[in-house]
């Protein structure tokens, strides 16, 4: 093993980490790639109404299950007067109302939030099919029925659409079941004597601005992979029409104790939202997310985010192209203060109270201070500097001139101090290079990190971190030539 090989592990481990951890963000919490994503979302509202006869009432509605398609983002109920919790023991959630006494005209209300999304697959069915039973003449007439349509399928899905086209004709035998069982149930009945699981369920089918809609009946098949619906009159339901999956077996959509004259209905509205504030709704279920953060502190992680983007473009500047900076990673500090003001009230400001500075800092080196005392006096001038300036923008009605106040004081001074040390050891000219060496870095840092999608990904994404990471780790072992250098050894390639 050659020494570059842990450090191209370490290269390729930090990026694959970083990528796959950002992969895994998106697809399990719905977190989008793009700051103008948008998603769908379906607003449920389950009206119930029922009559009360002044005595003790208890209302429970079966809740939908977990499903692919949608993924349920917000619920709540609106029931003034009754007791309400969400009850787990059954085979389906259920919404149960309570009140000791109550009369007349009762209404309870049900909202559920669903975001288009793959959702949660649903669960395979659990043992073998159980065997329908028939009474009487219904189990002669349904053995007749099966031995025509058995041998003209050969899977459970080719099965079930011949038995809703058999079902549906005017034939004496389903006829004669028809007496007995609905068209769902007499479907899902055959099904099961043939050694196939299914059921009759209850679905909502979702149109926008609908009112008063009822659930509908369908046919639910396992095709040995997947749950598949049917419509017991057309066939195989279209998967590309939006509808939720509302009840899948006992207990029954609408349970009353104590009422009479009960009914529920349904009220269908979409809108969209933006995919990224949907996400946020959501992140209560992930532990390590800065959306679990007070407010004031997620404003300043945005910000904090920021600074590995501006420390990658310092060591792109650097190292590759060469350029001479006032510090290492001056750059990126002015950088982070530019984005609190606008771009260019930003550089001017600083510019001026730089300028100055360096002016004073000429006379205070006449004192012979020592490093500590001087740039401790240097910050309590910057900010007379600065207290000033903001005060004359403000009387001249130059609002962007307040902008001076976003700069760190300590950043100011260590500036001033820094380039005064390097006027007096190698001139002005060295000063003017390093000072527009570090605006220009500190210009291109702000502008890559001013961007949306920038900012979306640095916070919305942290891992992506050791992907920048990875990269300045790659360039830091570049020992060639920078692209300023090139010029400079140009005349010494020639004579060789």
């Amino acid at each position: 093993m050659t020494n570059r090989t842990p450090f191209v592990f370490l290269i390729v481990l930090l990026i694959l980490s970083g990528l796959s951890a950002a992969a895994y963000r998106h697809n399990e919490y719905d977190i989008p790639w793009l700051p103008t994503a948008d998603a769908l979302i379906w607003q449920i509202e389950a009206r119930i109404e029922l009559q009360t006869g002044g005595g003790p009432s208890q209302v429970f509605l079966t809740l939908p299950p977990e499903q692919p398609g949608f993924k349920l983002l917000n619920e709540a109920a609106a029931s003034p007067g009754w007791g309400f919790a969400v009850e787990t023991t059954t085979e389906q959630r259920r919404a149960h109302w309570s009140r000791r006494a109550s009369s007349g005209e009762q209404i309870l209300f049900y909202k559920l939030d669903y975001v288009a999304d793959e959702g949660t697959a649903m669960a395979p069915p659990a043992g073998a099919p159980r065997s329908a039973h028939w009474d009487g003449p219904y189990a002669t007439a349904a053995r007749q029925l099966l031995d025509i349509v058995l041998p003209l399928s050969a899977d459970a899905h080719s099965l079930t659409v011949q038995l809703i086209k058999l079902v549906n004709q005017s034939d004496q035998n389903a006829n004669l079941l028809a007496t007995r069982y609905a068209r769902p149930e007499l479907v899902a009945r055959f099904l099961l004597s043939s050694g196939h699981h299914a059921r009759s369920v209850e679905v909502l089918e979702l149109e926008d601005g609908r009112r008063r809609l009822q659930l509908q009946t369908y046919v639910q098949v396992w095709d040995g992979e997947r749950w598949r619906l049917y419509d017991p009159e057309t066939g195989e339901a279209p998967a590309d029409e939006p509808r939720v999956l509302w009840q899948t077996g006992a207990p029954a959509v609408l349970e009353v104790q104590g009422g009479s004259r009960s009914r529920v209905t349904f009220s269908v509205s979409s809108q969209t939202r933006s995919g990224l504030l949907v996400a946020q709704e959501g992140a209560g279920d992930l532990a390590l997310s800065l959306y679990n953060l007070p407010i004031a502190e997620q404003g300043m992680f945005k910000l904090i985010m920021l600074l590995p983007v501006g420390a990658l473009v310092v060591v792109l500047m650097r190292i590759l192209i060469g350029i001479r900076t006032s510090g290492t990673f001056m750059p990126v500090l002015i950088a982070l203060a530019f984005l609190q003001t606008e771009l260019l009230p930003g550089l001017l400001s600083f510019i001026i109270v730089i300028c100055l500075g360096l002016f004073i800092r000429s006379y205070l080196s006449s004192l012979n201070l020592l490093l500590v005392a001087r740039i401790a006096t240097l910050v309590i001038l910057v900010i007379a500097l600065v207290s000033v300036f903001s005060i004359v923008s403000y009387r001249l009605g130059l609002i962007q001139g307040l902008s001076i106040t976003f700069f760190p004081m300590i950043i100011l001074a260590w500036t001033i101090e820094r380039m005064s040390i390097v006027w007096e050891e190698e001139g002005p000219r060295e000063v003017f290079v390093q000072g527009s060496g570090s605006l220009f870095v500190a210009v291109l840092a702000f502008l890559l990190m001013d961007l949306a999608l920038v900012e979306h990904l640095a916070f919305n994404f942290p891992e992506l971190h050791l992907v920048v990471l990875a990269v300045i780790l790659l360039v830091g072992r570049y020992t060639g030539y920078r692209l300023l250098e090139l010029q400079r050894f140009a005349e010494f390639n020639r004579s060789t």
